[in-house]
């Protein structure tokens, strides 16, 4: 689902992306970002829904195999800056974070120590066969407002607790819609919630009729304080991770 039959100038890019692996990067080769969208097709049309939810997964799973997280945090930076066309912002953060791009292009690259990562083209923009999602086609985006869809009971368990919550949404809401109605029901705080159904991880640009969860069965939902959102920026470079230095005892 969502192979890549084209990209931006070479065949390096692909749909599936792959883990930090050590390697040697290319010797003295490294080029400026390219200012230009990453064009491709998927194998099998997907909503922007489900683009999005696909990008959750791999930001959600890549940091924890190979590689350092701190340059994985720098690649979403960079990657969401350039798909909003920010190319300035995404080589200073690619820069700052030492990283080297033998093409140009954040589907393959290198960190200071030689590990290389390899971005996937879902991260980098939507493809050209972008499917529209029955919301945009009636011309209604926002479907929360809307009173259409089918009313669904959705049976999700919290981590926190480990009790099955009931939690009434619409066929026609998005995740992060059903997050933010369980967020109020359940008193979270405003706490990091991340779905889990099947084994996938449930992005928030997904509509809950395109989850296809069955009757009954139970939604996992790891809840997890925040204190402070911090930016993709502040992330990578550390803003607002400092602690304190303990004084060191009088001799």
């Amino acid at each position: 689902m969502g192979g890549c039959v084209g990209a931006a100038r070479d065949n390096s890019a692909s749909s599936n992306g792959s883990m930090g692996q050590t390697t040697s990067s290319p010797m003295g080769k490294n080029m400026p970002l390219r200012q230009e969208r990453v064009r491709w097709k998927s194998d099998m049309p997907l909503t922007e829904g489900q683009v999005r939810s696909k990008r959750d997964e791999f930001w959600d799973t890549a940091p924890e195999f190979e590689g350092r997280r701190e340059i994985w945090d720098a690649l979403k930076a960079a990657a969401l800056a350039l798909e909003s066309h920010d190319y300035d912002l995404a080589q200073a953060i690619v820069d700052g974070a030492n990283i080297t791009l033998p093409n140009g292009a954040l589907t393959d690259c290198y960190d200071e120590l030689g590990t290389r990562y390899q971005l996937p083209v879902y991260c980098l923009s939507l493809p050209l066969n972008l499917l529209q999602s029955e919301q945009e086609k009636e011309g209604h985006p926002e479907p929360e407002s809307s009173v259409e869809g089918e009313e669904k009971v959705l049976k999700v368990r919290l981590s926190t607790t480990s009790k099955d919550i009931k939690l009434t949404v619409r066929s026609n809401n998005t995740i992060a819609q059903a997050k933010r109605k369980l967020d109020v029901q359940e008193d979270l705080e405003g706490g990091r919630q991340r779905w889990f159904y099947g084994g996938k991880l449930l992005g928030d640009q997904l509509v809950v009729s395109e989850c296809g969860v069955q009757h009954n069965h139970v939604i996992q939902a790891i809840i997890t304080p925040q204190p402070r959102a911090l930016s993709m920026f502040e992330r990578y470079v550390g803003i607002g991770d400092t602690e304190a230095t303990p004084a060191k005892p009088s001799p």
